[in-house]
């Protein structure tokens, strides 16, 4: 039986299931701790396993496009917050002062490194371009994201005006960094196993999320958050992820056309540029934030993450049955391959 074309993918579904069961079975007590430590090792050892998928040769040839990478640098960490705190008067009063906090949030984060390599493959654009920046997006958004939270939230009241970015940072590095960097310098003996083993540890990498997300909810419901959360402003939140990933693929396209970039750098500018990560997102959240709050920061951010996937999901396959492209053609000659988190 074919998969009906508006239900969301796999992941999304657990991602709801997984809420819905920290509304109903939240943990509090000394079982919130024993999940708390399970996270961090869990998050810990996704890091780890994403440092040893990633191809330090595929890093070395796409280094050398250094203006295709300062432009998707520069919308991710620049154009994005600029765009959230611009629309700041029409955003705050239609999705709630706290929602604004998460969107704020999701704006300063850096891009997701599998759902932008795959995108740009099914597209046919430059894929080793594409490796270099959203892996170096990742590494810079451990230092970069917490620095932006705190220039970016006070603006709008938020809770992360109120924790030291330094702090915040040595913590990210601690948990995410030094596991990634440790992956990747075991590459060479583990590359392979991670490669051969790639559907069952993706099983790790899903888990992993799914774990922060429920831990994160947990603490939030324990502390009230459907109570302070207007069903419109969920509605509102879908509209708002829509107007915000409309204006960047829109400023992408436009830009990366407008400086020459060639059809294949276009195409990486435009899906390295326009995500936002899941994968960095959820946990740094539950380092900067208190936990109580974490849950509900991140709802934008689950949001916008489905969406995403289902709007460049059509824009690659229009990108792919572009006039003048040989059959499998592209800059590397890539396969196509599944989009994640």
């Amino acid at each position: 039986m074919a998969r009906p074309r508006f239900l969301p993918d796999n992941f999304t579904l657990m991602l709801i299931a997984t809420v819905a069961l920290a509304s109903f079975f939240p943990v509090s007590g000394q079982a919130a701790h024993v999940f708390e430590g399970l996270t961090t090792a869990a998050v810990a050892l996704l890091f780890f396993l994403h440092g040893a998928k990633l191809s330090r040769d595929a890093v070395l040839a796409g280094i050398g496009h250094w203006r295709l990478h300062l432009l998707v640098f520069a919308t991710t960490f620049i154009v994005f917050p600029i765009i959230g705190v611009a629309l700041r008067p029409v955003l705050e009063p239609i999705v709630t002062a706290q929602l604004y906090t998460g969107v704020l949030y999701l704006c300063v984060l850096p891009a997701t490194v599998q759902s932008a390599i795959a995108f740009t493959a099914m597209a046919r654009g430059n894929m080793s371009a594409a490796v270099c920046s959203a892996s170096a997006s990742t590494l810079l958004g451990i230092v970069v994201t917490p620095l932006l939270v705190k220039i970016v939230l006070p603006q709008a009241g938020g809770a992360g005006a109120q924790h030291d970015a330094l702090h915040s940072i040595g913590k990210i590095m601690l948990q995410l960094l030094l596991p990634f960097l440790a992956g990747h310098f075991l590459r060479p003996w583990i590359g392979g196993f991670v490669k051969k083993n790639a559907k069952v540890l993706k099983v790790v990498d899903q888990g992993s999320i799914l774990l922060v997300v429920f831990t994160a909810f947990s603490a939030a419901v324990v502390e009230g958050i459907w109570g302070r959360l207007p069903l419109q402003a969920l509605f509102a939140l879908l509209l708002v992820s829509a107007i915000i990933l409309a204006l960047v693929l829109t400023f992408t396209t436009f830009i990366s056309r407008k400086l020459g970039f060639s059809k294949e750098d276009e195409i990486t500018i435009v899906f390295c540029g326009s995500k936002k990560s899941l994968v960095s997102g959820v946990p740094m959240a539950k380092v900067i934030f208190p936990s109580a709050d974490a849950g509900l920061i991140v709802l934008p951010l689950m949001i916008f993450h489905q969406l995403q996937l289902m709007v460049c999901a059509v824009l690659a396959q229009r990108y792919a049955r572009r006039p003048g492209l040989a059959a499998g053609g592209g800059s590397d000659g890539a396969a196509p391959a599944r989009a994640g988190a």
